[in-house]
């Protein structure tokens, strides 16, 4: 059973914010130090990700892991008033957080998922040093020269042959 009333509940729960959390900061002022520059809540790409890094082609998602569902861990527990409503609340958020991950993905843009758990002190710096040793790679492989191998036995022509160029001249200047 709750220990509020329904309004006081529900005062508490609208209080909650969706931009500029304590996760969300965190990872701001992480890359931003690293010398990565972003923009927030890019409304021209599916989901409004919370971080667009359109050099590296990628997107961050920072979620908590209350409302985002994070399977496993301690801090996604359903309350235990209104169950179903929590229950299909959370489904909805996410059924829509896979849905916008693939039309990202299918845009070709990289998607990062940072749990709201996974940025506690204990564990802070791992996670952020390992979002950016994967900024980084995703970078390199971007930027990868790839190489082609000439096909063998055959010689590339970038152009007609003469002959092939003094015939077109010459319907050119009869027309």
């Amino acid at each position: 059973m709750d220990k509020l009333t329904k309004e006081q509940r529900h005062h508490c729960m609208s209080a909650i914010k969706s931009k500029n959390t304590q996760p969300e900061l965190l990872v701001r002022k992480f890359l931003f130090s690293r010398g990565y520059r972003y923009r927030l809540n890019y409304p021209r790409l599916p989901g409004h990700p919370d971080l667009v890094l359109r050099k590296y082609r990628t997107v961050i998602f920072v979620n908590g892991c209350f409302w985002h569902g994070h399977e496993g861990c301690k801090y996604y527990v359903l309350p235990k008033s209104n169950v179903e409503f929590w229950h299909n609340k959370i489904e909805k958020n996410r059924n829509r957080d896979r849905k916008k991950q693939l039309q990202l993905t299918a845009m070709g843009w990289h998607c990062i998922t940072i749990w709201e758990c996974q940025l506690k002190p204990k564990v802070r710096m791992q996670t952020l040093e390992a979002l950016e040793y994967t900024l980084n790679h995703i970078y390199l492989e971007d930027r990868r020269i790839k190489s082609y191998a000439p096909v063998e036995g055959e010689t590339l022509i970038a152009a007609e042959s003469m002959e092939e160029y003094n015939n077109g001249i010459q319907r050119f200047s009869e027309d």
